[in-house]
């Protein structure tokens, strides 16, 4: 129920300057010593202001491939620390936060409550989620239970965003 441990290991010297690894460390978000996941959050929101405005399909397209490749570099990463998920991978919490945004309206107050969400989600932990990152190895299991805990924050930014708009 709390935040990725990033002190289970430590990282080896060096270790960012692989690619792969620069990539699955969030651009060095994960060396934070407290809250690795918040801070690539952090990142994720970074990343999302440039592509907020594309259209629907190109955003969702852009944000599957960023899956794709997040498989990959957290499966790499988490193999060469022998690791399965250690706090200092956070490009699922970068992920995770972009699949929260889908569809989501425009606007800071939009962007503040889809990460609250997220991390709201991605920490507590409720089922599928909690399921899937006991039972999922691998790079999907890193990036598939942030996926889950961006699908419920999607949908409570949805539903609010319907309810207001709606009601207003």
């Amino acid at each position: 129920m709390n935040e990725k441990n990033n002190q289970d290991k430590s990282l080896p010297p060096g270790f960012i300057q692989h690619p792969a690894h620069f990539l699955a460390l969030g651009f060095g978000s994960g060396y934070m010593p407290h809250m690795p996941g918040t801070a690539g959050t952090v990142v994720g929101v970074i990343c999302y202001l440039p592509i907020s405005g594309l259209g629907l399909l190109a955003y969702i397209s852009l944000v599957f491939v960023l899956f794709i490749l997040g498989v990959a570099l957290c499966h790499k990463t988490a193999t060469d620390l022998a690791v399965h998920d250690h706090g200092a991978i956070v490009w699922d919490e970068m992920v995770g936060y972009l699949v929260t945004m889908i569809a989501a309206p425009a606007g800071w107050a939009w962007i503040i409550a889809g990460f609250v969400l997220f991390r709201l989600f991605d920490i507590w932990k409720p089922w599928p989620i909690n399921w899937s990152d006991r039972a999922v190895s691998g790079g999907i299991g890193i990036m598939l239970d942030d996926v889950f805990a961006a699908v419920y924050a999607m949908a409570i930014l949805q539903i609010s965003a319907y309810l207001l708009y709606s009601y207003s």
